[in-house]
């Protein structure tokens, strides 16, 4: 189940959160350097409650706060 080539969504990453210190780069989004994986769950799962957001977890391991 895709979305239809022609719809376009506009998603706005609200924050970035990774074990990977090489990974944090620049942008408006907030980005947070966690020290394990326990870490880096819990505070992703806040942050999207805090500002009623979604998460997505990238194959790289570092979770994305969105909304849409």
């Amino acid at each position: 189940m895709g979305r239809e080539a022609g719809t376009k969504v506009n998603y706005d990453v609200l924050a970035l959160v990774t074990l990977n210190k090489d990974r944090i780069i620049g942008g408006k989004q907030l980005t947070l350097l966690a020290s394990d994986e326990e870490e880096q769950k819990t505070m992703t799962a806040d942050i999207a409650k805090a500002l009623k957001a979604d998460v997505v977890k990238m194959t790289s391991g570092d979770y994305l706060v969105i909304r849409g």
